[in-house]
């Protein structure tokens, strides 16, 4: 047990077409929508950019599982972009098991009155919300850091 590491992360939920942007405060109380950034050849130059103007400890990413803990097939997709992520800039980057916070985010926006249809542009943006406070909510309850770190296989 390490205990909680205080820090700034990002959550980063990545989508085929658009990758959701969160991050927390340092002491991990509150994570908050920062950007959804369209997916294509510019995606990861602009979450390095996010990076570099926060500053963070660590980038979660979110690694999409099926509800039996088995690869889909975004799960790769995922892996690739977590290993560009790791190559472009110097934080470490974390995967961690992002199950059902597209289901949680999609019912968040619901019960907040908005249509599916009209929360497209921010739904990414709150499933990295989801996936970052969990990931930090973990590490406060279990004292160990999440997920495995991308280049290393270690958790």
């Amino acid at each position: 047990m390490t205990g909680f590491r205080r820090g700034v992360r990002l959550g980063v939920d990545v989508g085929k077409a658009r990758v959701g942007v969160a991050r927390c405060d340092r002491d991990g109380m509150l994570a908050v929508p920062v950007e959804t950034v369209p997916r294509d050849e510019r995606s990861i130059a602009r979450i390095v950019e996010l990076a570099a103007a926060h500053e963070p400890l660590e980038l979660v990413v979110g690694l999409p599982l099926n509800m039996r803990g088995d690869d889909t097939p975004s799960t790769q997709d995922a892996r690739d972009f977590a290993d560009e992520l790791t190559r472009a800039q110097s934080a470490p980057v974390r995967m961690v098991d992002e199950r059902l916070s597209t289901v949680s985010a999609h019912a968040a926006l619901r019960q907040s009155g908005r249509s599916q249809k009209g929360s497209r542009g921010i739904v990414d943006q709150v499933a990295a919300v989801v996936l970052l406070q969990h990931a930090v909510d973990t590490e406060k309850q279990t004292g160990a850091a999440p997920g495995i770190l991308v280049g290393t296989g270690l958790e």
